[in-house]
């Protein structure tokens, strides 16, 4: 069966003639020897699918007893260790241990709760929890609960039960009655209708929320970004934003977040990392396009640059 972890626009691949047993060696090596081989780790770590590197995370700790996070976290440090080991990191974990961190300590990482909970598929965000409970013995739902507030709570709740619809399929009618009902809780009424929204935009399939818009635009002679501006506020308008960018092309989405992160005086390695990593085998190369057409250079000349 597939993994609901890879997608066709990937830049990293299952590597070809590849032997996990060979490939712990090599990394043991890289690391045990006087200082830290980087280029090597670096080879076979981001040419390998994740797939592949836990079959050598499995290897590892057969031949040498010991973890390979615990092994590259004792000789690594820094951004470069981060990434190590996120590599080696399976990606429902990855995801759980990112929202764990957007919640941990003083204040909270609303873009990086929005990001992660908008852009994971159903399945995906039924892993994640699952992933969740097992580090943390914790629901996500309590923690998210418990660190936010409001509507934008109710929405992220909504976004982490992974219970939109995942169909393909559009259905004209419904279209027509969410456009409605949407235009009816917010532009049509006094005061909003917060519900309404969230129901709609967190629970429909992006194809359908896409022909909602269209309709909704017929409806209210107006786009929906600019009817969510103006009937909301705060980290739950930020989160709609999100959705409905999404819904018409996530891929542009993700590059904007890249963008952000590269931009101004420091890096957001946090953003960065986290999306290179976890769209690396989904949508990186329609990423990496997006990105050269709304900035005008490439990705790679970004990070090189920026970084």
């Amino acid at each position: 069966m597939a993994s609901i972890w890879v997608g066709h626009r990937g830049t990293v691949r299952d590597y070809p003639g590849f032997n996990p047993s060979v490939d712990a060696e090599v990394i043991r090596k890289a690391i045990r020897g006087i200082g830290t081989d980087e280029k090597t780790l670096i080879s076979v770590l981001t040419e390998r699918s994740n797939a592949q590197r836990q079959l050598i995370v499995k290897e590892y700790q057969a031949a040498y007893g010991k973890a390979l996070k615990d092994d590259l976290k004792g000789d690594l440090s820094g951004n470069f260790e981060y990434l190590m080991v996120a590599l080696v990191t399976p990606p429902a974990v990855f995801d759980a241990k990112q929202l764990k961190k957007s919640m941990k300590g003083t204040g909270t990482n609303e873009n990086a709760l929005i990001e992660i909970l908008t852009t994971r598929t159903s399945r995906q965000m039924k892993e994640i929890s699952q992933a969740y409970y097992t580090v943390y013995k914790k629901s996500l739902g309590d923690d998210i609960s418990s660190e936010t507030s409001g509507d934008f709570r109710k929405a992220l709740l909504t976004l982490a039960d992974g219970r939109r619809d995942e169909s393909l399929k559009v259905d004209e009618h419904l279209a027509k009655k969410d456009a409605q009902i949407l235009y009816n809780a917010g532009e049509n009424r006094w005061g909003t209708d917060e519900d309404k929204f969230t129901e709609i935009l967190c629970l429909r399939s992006f194809p359908q929320l896409k022909l909602t818009f269209d309709e909704y635009r017929n409806i209210s002679k107006k786009d929906i970004v600019d009817s969510i501006k103006g009937e909301l506020s705060g980290h739950f308008e930020d989160l709609l934003l999100a959705i409905v960018h999404c819904a018409r092309n996530m891929p542009a989405f993700l590059a904007g977040r890249l963008h952000q992160a590269l931009k101004g005086a420091g890096t957001d390695e946090f953003t960065l990392n986290r999306i290179m990593v976890s769209r690396s085998e989904i949508d990186l190369l329609d990423i990496r396009a997006e990105f050269k057409k709304h900035y005008g250079y490439s990705l790679y000349s970004a990070i090189k640059f920026f970084h």
